[in-house]
């Protein structure tokens, strides 16, 4: 005997029961290991007549297996006690910096000696190197821990693209660099601050290691995937790094470890954070010629059409004007030092600031001079036993509103870093410059301005719900004109690229009016409204067509289209059909008067005409109206001249949309 097996004489009789083979690994007594097999024994009529058991030793292999846990377990802990040391020496080493940065900031507005403001200019970029290192060490960090969430959703990569070429055009022209963004019309669907962050990192080390010549940033499309491509002139990487040119720490044409060219974590970043995202990262290069970075993307099937960065920055520059810079700012900090440079700082662009060195000193201000802070300022670790996270939400409480809060903090622990999270609330990462704690400011006024807008107008917003006009068409660049014509109005806009996309979304169940294309890939325009219909909902609804689709037209009313417009689309009769609509949708009586109108004009028509009108809308040609009715063709051309111009009709679609009205049961005021 090997070793005691008490299941042998069991697994062998499931074997016999079951016909299917059973294994196990077994200890012996002398501490070997063997893989134990049961198999059943066939016999010439493939009837099963006992069973095969047999021993293997794999005693190396489990050794192994259990050397590689023990290693497993041991670099576990060392990436924790490696987290756990960045932790502490982080936040040892952001204090100081953070009174120097401070201090900085303070010299260079009261410094006006032209020499004095370079050397000032020169300890501000080796802060900025010391501070981007830190922080590269953070985005590590967070990765590690898990703190860093995807947050998928589908958009427009040319918004990054546009935001990308503004950002890094004077960097390459200082450099005597040729840049070239090429635009792009796609969607993808991913996280679009996590893959900026990729792209950027893959942007910066173009610019870092391309000496002459030029850096491209464009995309290709194969078969639903979008590879986002940096092609640059530069060094090139030697096949023989082009794996580990991803792992920590590791720098091409760097011996001196030189601080302007970082830690030589960048690419570690991208490369997680493309798992992260299910992106695959790839890279081609040739020494001294260049290299190629890729970061492939789902393409989207849809996209809500959003508006533009730029529109977005003209909005936010609008209502920071309108805020103001003037609040009242409570500062808690429990390094002296630094409390005072943001007092003065602040209050020297204009800010009442008051200020305390822990949250209980902080309670106790505000108590004993009835502070009734806008904003706090607060540093997360603090003596006291209170953290800035607790300051914050105390004081909420207290004054039973959201007041913004702008977090400092110099821990990049995962604990911390969860914590300092919630509603109006801006986490900086020591060391922080003013112009940081500014924007940080702006955005929260903004932010809270917008709810206190929103709040104030609630009563108004929601009966205005019914005015939402929701477009959908597979042309971005219609979508987007549509969008422009009608928000100048005052209407909200939704827009939608797809049927589906319209279906999935959330809104009201039957207010506002759609707008929607009657020829679209998958569900088109007429199943869209037989599928409302279907469902019970009575949206009033607009049929976009193309110019004399008659078919299409008849089709759409029958469906339960409210109204249509051709495209060329018309300004003015875009408008026209929208505002009736929206009326209809409100149940208001002009309904009833636009079927008595149509009713009238059709009613002018003699009974000749009515017939040839039907003949006409039913898709047959003025040939085959004239035989079957026995008249000449000359004269059924001159009757349907007589019946556009009766019912003043500009068209057939036109015609159609008359005559289906006229159709319909008026409706008592």
């Amino acid at each position: 005997s090997l070793a005691v097996d008490t299941t042998l004489l069991s697994d062998a009789a499931l074997v016999l029961e079951t016909h299917k083979a059973v294994e196990q690994e077994i200890e012996s007594r002398s501490g070997a290991w063997y893989m134990r097999r049961i198999l059943p024994y066939l016999g010439e009529d493939n009837g099963v007549e006992g069973v095969v058991i047999t021993f293997v030793d794999v005693t190396q292999q489990r050794h192994t297996a259990d050397a590689m846990q023990v290693a497993r377990r041991q670099a576990d802990l060392a990436n924790a006690a490696k987290s756990r040391f960045l932790a502490a020496a982080s936040h040892d080493l952001r204090q100081p910096l953070q009174t120097l940065s401070l201090l900085q900031g303070l010299l260079v507005r009261k410094v006006e000696d032209e020499k004095q403001q370079r050397l000032l200019a020169r300890i501000g970029n080796t802060l900025g190197s010391m501070s981007g290192m830190l922080n590269a060490l953070l985005d590590i960090n967070q990765i590690e821990a898990g703190i860093v969430k995807a947050e998928i959703q589908d958009f427009r990569i040319q918004d990054l693209l546009v935001a990308l070429r503004g950002e890094f055009r004077l960097d390459a022209q200082a450099k005597g660099l040729e840049l070239r963004v090429v635009d792009c019309s796609l969607s993808v669907r991913t996280d679009p601050q996590l893959l900026e962050q990729m792209i950027r990192n893959l942007f910066s080390n173009a610019l870092k290691y391309t000496r002459s010549g030029r850096i491209l940033l464009g995309c290709r499309r194969r078969a639903g995937v979008l590879s986002i491509e940096i092609w640059d002139t530069g060094i090139g990487i030697p096949e023989s790094e082009l794996e580990s040119i991803f792992d920590e720490y590791h720098q091409i044409d760097n011996e001196a470890r030189e601080r302007s060219k970082g830690l030589g974590l960048g690419l570690s970043i991208v490369q997680r954070l493309g798992k992260l995202l299910g992106h695959k990262v790839r890279v081609q290069s040739r020494q001294s010629k260049g290299s190629v970075f890729a970061i492939e993307a789902m393409v989207a099937k849809a996209v809500v059409a959003q508006p533009s960065r730029v529109e977005t920055a003209r909005h936010v520059e609008k209502h920071v004007a309108s805020v103001g810079r003037s609040v009242s700012i409570l500062v808690v900090e429990d390094d002296g030092e630094v409390r005072d440079l943001l007092d003065q700082l602040l209050t020297d662009e204009g800010h009442t600031v008051s200020t305390a060195r822990d949250g209980p000193a902080a309670l106790a201000l505000v108590g004993k001079m009835k502070l009734n802070p806008e904003l706090i300022l607060t540093d997360y670790n603090m003596p006291s036993g209170m953290t800035g996270m607790q300051l914050v939400k105390k004081l909420r409480s207290d004054f039973k509103r959201t007041i913004p809060a702008i977090v400092l903090t110099g821990d990049i622990s995962s604990a911390t870093l969860n914590d300092v999270a919630g509603k109006n609330i801006v986490r900086l990462a020591k060391p922080v410059r003013l112009i940081d704690v500014e924007h940080a400011i702006q955005k929260l006024l903004i932010a809270s301005a917008g709810e206190i807008s929103a709040q104030g107008e609630d009563d108004e917003i929601r009966p205005g719900a019914a005015n939402t006009v929701f477009v959908i068409d597979d042309d971005e660049d219609l979508l987007q004109a549509l969008r422009l014509v009608l928000e100048k109005q005052g209407l909200p806009v939704e827009t939608y690229i797809s049927c589906e996309d319209f279906l999935n979304a959330s809104h009201p169940r039957d207010q506002g009016c759609l707008i929607v294309d009657g020829y679209l890939p998958g569900m088109n325009g007429v199943d869209l409204l037989q599928r409302l219909k279907e469902n019970g909902r009575h949206l009033q609804s607009i049929m976009m067509t193309g110019n004399s689709d008659v078919t299409m037209a008849v089709a759409a009313m029958k469906a339960g289209a409210s109204d249509f417009i051709e495209k060329p689309i018309n300004h003015s009769e875009l408008l026209e059909s929208v505002e009736r609509a929206l009326k209809q949708s409100r149940g208001e009586t002009v309904k009833s008067a636009w079927h008595v109108d149509a009713a009238k004009r059709i009613a002018s028509l003699t009974s000749r005409q009515k017939q040839i009108m039907k003949m006409v809308l039913a898709g047959h040609p003025s040939k085959n109206i004239a035989a079957d009715l026995g008249i000449s063709q000359r004269t059924v051309e001159n009757h349907r001249a007589c019946i556009m111009t009766k019912t003043g009709s500009k068209s057939l679609p036109a015609l159609a949309r008359l005559a289906l009205a006229a159709e319909e049961p008026v409706q008592s005021a």
